[in-house]
């Protein structure tokens, strides 16, 4: 997924907060639900939370640029979801530099509980695997 960066993501001096690299992953992980578990947006069904993030920055996204975050199923087990995603700086049409990785971990959750996701659940993140 592509996004610009723009004012109201940044500093004074035009540099991407840091809490910002989580949204900007959010909404690619929203869009990746949206485009194939658009079931699971009803709340008796279950849902996903963020249960652990494990984040690396390696380099600032500046005010204009534009990024794309790649995300990577990594592991899918019962009640939760493991995801890899990177967010690059796009020069053009190639990708020129990293600048953040995170580790997601997502629990399924129904009734404010961690629960089993089911089968057809789990064979979609296992075929996008």
């Amino acid at each position: 997924m592509k996004m610009r960066v723009y004012y109201e993501d940044t500093d004074a001096g035009g540099v991407v907060y840091h809490s910002k690299y989580l949204n900007f992953c959010e909404r690619a992980r929203s869009e990746l639900f949206f485009e194939h578990f658009p079931y699971i947006f009803e709340a008796s069904k279950g849902h996903f939370l963020v249960s652990q993030a494990e984040c690396v920055f390696i380099k600032p996204a500046k005010l204009g640029d534009l990024l794309e975050i790649k995300t990577q199923i990594i592991q899918v087990k019962r009640a939760s979801v493991l995801l890899m995603q990177e967010i690059f700086r796009c020069d053009g049409a190639n990708l020129s530099q990293k600048l953040f990785q995170a580790r997601f971990t997502l629990a399924f959750v129904k009734d404010e509980k961690p629960c089993a996701m089911s089968d057809e659940l789990k064979a979609v993140f296992e075929r996008l695997f």
